[in-house]
């Protein structure tokens, strides 16, 4: 548990209550939750949450089969939606989904297959903050781009205002991650188009310098992204963003929570 909690309104749990998702940990997590201050709180479950999928949960003794959990205070998101209501008369919709690509064994929670689309249409038009376990492909998932593309265009498509996720713990803690905070303001403009089509390239975007195809790629990101500011600073348009939020608090592949809890004003 991490040594120190910020004070807020909304407490968002992205995933991973537990190392290994037996129901006297989940417990043990849900009610260290459930002391903290914050008015809402809201959590979703991670590929280490064995018990919460009836699938990995048959993995466990049978004795870790049976108990049911109590939530408390919890809003526990599987899938589904939940609204908030602030204060000045302000409300929220949450939405939360766990699923991951695949990426361990059988008593790993809420695996599809690598490259299967699992969530087109999934994720209803009204959200303001999604909240998932695994990141959108490109963004804070590297090094090695372990987010799901599937899950990039379904942002894409609803636009929330916050989109939290968790999951590739390198995302948040290796260099860039580190550089930016694990936090990354996308603007659905062209220019995110070209950078998502671009990352598909073999090796990636910036480790082809020689390719053609490469360059102007670039070239047409940074055209693109000068198109963009000029038309919201200077001709007062607007386009739509989505502030994602790596909240992974394990540092890099250890078990060691490092990383600070992210805090986030809308």
């Amino acid at each position: 548990m991490p040594s120190r909690v910020p004070k807020g309104d909304i407490l968002i749990h992205a995933g991973d209550l537990t190392n290994a998702g037996t129901v006297s940990e989940l417990q043990a997590q849900i009610d260290w939750l459930a002391t903290l201050p914050h008015k809402h709180k809201i959590a979703i479950a991670g590929n280490h949450d064995t018990y919460l999928d009836p699938r990995s949960r048959t993995t466990l003794s049978a004795a870790d089969q049976k108990p049911e959990l109590d939530w408390k205070d919890i809003i526990y998101l599987q899938h589904s939606s939940a609204t908030v209501k602030l204060a000045n008369n302000r409300s929220l919709e949450f939405y939360g989904a766990p699923q991951i690509p695949a990426c361990g064994p059988a008593r790993f929670a809420f695996q599809y297959p690598r490259g299967q689309d699992a969530w087109t249409d999934t994720i209803p038009i009204s959200t303001d903050v999604l909240i998932t376990h695994p990141p959108p492909k490109y963004h804070l998932d590297l090094p090695v781009a372990m987010g799901c593309e599937h899950l990039l265009k379904e942002t894409a498509r609803v636009k929330p205002i916050l989109h939290v996720f968790g999951h590739v713990h390198a995302g948040r803690s290796d260099a860039y991650g580190r550089m930016t905070g694990g936090k990354q303001v996308v603007r659905w403009d062209p220019a995110e188009e070209v950078m998502a089509r671009a990352m598909q390239r073999i090796d990636g975007l910036f480790t082809q310098v020689l390719s053609v195809g490469a360059w102007w790629d670039v070239v047409s990101v940074v055209c693109y992204d000068v198109k963009g500011l000029l038309w919201e600073r200077v001709w007062g348009g607007k386009c739509p963003t989505t502030l994602m939020v790596n909240a992974a608090l394990a540092y890099e592949d250890t078990s060691e929570l490092r990383n600070a809890v992210q805090v986030v004003d809308l």
